[in-house]
């Protein structure tokens, strides 16, 4: 009965220790995926605020050229007009002054 006894100990022992290492080995891949998946969600954020910067940079540069070009435009326009104006202004004054001057000389004479 002793040698049955301390064969069941023995197969017990065995038995306990494959259990152990079935569920140290379960445990670890549990683990290692958790561990796995939060870094791979990590790494998926943080690429993704990358591109996310990237791409809203790019997007601002951009619609700061197209806006800077309109309003360079829009100015361009704006300013020449003002010049076209004063420019003309300038040319009617002087061509005013210079008939005037010209029918004061016919009257004189």
């Amino acid at each position: 009965m002793t040698f049955i006894v301390q064969k069941d100990r023995q197969t017990d022992r065995q038995t306990d220790r494959q259990t152990d290492r079935q569920t140290d080995r379960q445990t670890d891949r549990q683990t290692d995926r958790q561990t796995d998946r939060q870094t791979d969600r990590q790494t998926d954020r943080q690429t993704d605020r990358q591109t996310d910067r990237q791409t809203d940079r790019q997007t601002d540069r951009q619609t700061d050229r197209q806006t800077d070009r309109q309003t360079d435009r829009q100015t361009d326009r704006q300013t020449d007009r003002q010049t076209d104006r004063l420019t003309d202004r300038k040319t009617d004054r002087q061509t005013d002054r210079q008939t005037d001057r010209q029918t004061d000389r016919q009257t004189m004479y």
